[in-house]
């Protein structure tokens, strides 16, 4: 959800009991607005909180003016003071993807896993077992991205491409429709395509290449991991996540008011394909 409509934003996403306390929402706004300013972001999104055990993480992002280009992450535990993440490498991916469980809360927290590695010895070859430490905010950058590539998502005409390549907001963008709101096919992945490039030209014959040039939800698998629900006597459409709990998007339409947030413990749903 954007920065700059914060209270809104929060307003319209409250029917999943995503709430922050007043004096919170006070700090973000002010706060969010300093971030933008000394990060010169074109945009900064807050885009949610990871539950941990002994404290919180409130998470925001910045976006350049290529709407698609790779967003910069910054994690606060007070709303105050942030702190900025690297981005996520592919050694992270395979360090925290073993780490399960709830977050503690603590950045410099460590989690140790044991590996078996393999040491030759002359002729002989021994499996050895080592100890691996993890750091909670690897694991915070990791969780993040697989959010982002999994469940961040935008209705469709809220970007534009331009025959030049980069990405924009677009300023003609008024809502979708009603009917075109409560249909899948009308929210994209907010990242670049994956499933697209796989398309042939004839399933690509009748798309628009300045608006639908990002992956559609309706592919999704597994097939039923979104809720799709209409609240407020059908002014809000409301997605939520099954395969992440705690993603809520919300849009109302034929209004420019959309966004996500995440508020959950940062576990996937695993046993989803079994529950569908």
């Amino acid at each position: 959800m954007d920065a700059e409509s914060l209270l809104l934003s929060l307003e319209l996403a409250s029917g999943s009991g995503q709430g922050l306390s007043p004096d919170r929402r006070a700090s973000l706004l002010t706060s969010l607005t300093l971030v933008k300013r000394d990060y010169r972001y074109d945009r900064v999104l807050f885009w949610g909180r990871i539950l941990g055990l002994v404290a919180d993480y409130y998470i925001a992002q910045g976006l350049s003016e290529d709407q698609l280009a790779p967003r910069k992450t910054l994690y606060s535990l007070n709303c105050t003071e942030w702190s900025l993440l690297p981005p996520a490498t592919e050694e992270m991916v395979a360090q925290s993807s073993v780490v399960k469980g709830r977050f503690m809360g603590d950045p410099s927290h460590e989690y140790e896993h044991i590996e078996l590695q393999k040491v030759n010895e002359g002729e002989k070859v021994f499996e050895e077992e080592v100890v691996v430490q993890i750091k909670e905010e690897t694991r915070l950058v990791y969780v993040i991205d697989q959010i982002d590539k999994a469940v961040a998502i935008i209705p469709r005409g809220a970007l534009f491409k331009t025959p030049f390549g980069p990405t924009h907001v677009n300023r003609t963008f008024e809502g979708l429709s009603l009917s075109e709101a409560k249909k899948l096919s009308s929210y994209f992945h907010f990242r670049e395509p994956v499933e697209l490039k796989n398309k042939t030209l004839l399933e690509k014959a009748d798309l628009d290449p300045s608006l639908d040039f990002m992956d559609s939800l309706e592919h999704d698998i597994p097939k039923g991991s979104w809720s799709i629900q209409m609240e407020r006597s059908n002014t809000l459409v409301v997605l939520r996540s099954l395969l992440w709990p705690g993603l809520t998007f919300y849009h109302a339409p034929r209004t420019k008011n959309y966004g996500y947030i995440y508020v959950g413990t940062g576990e996937k749903n695993m046993d989803l394909p079994f529950m569908l």
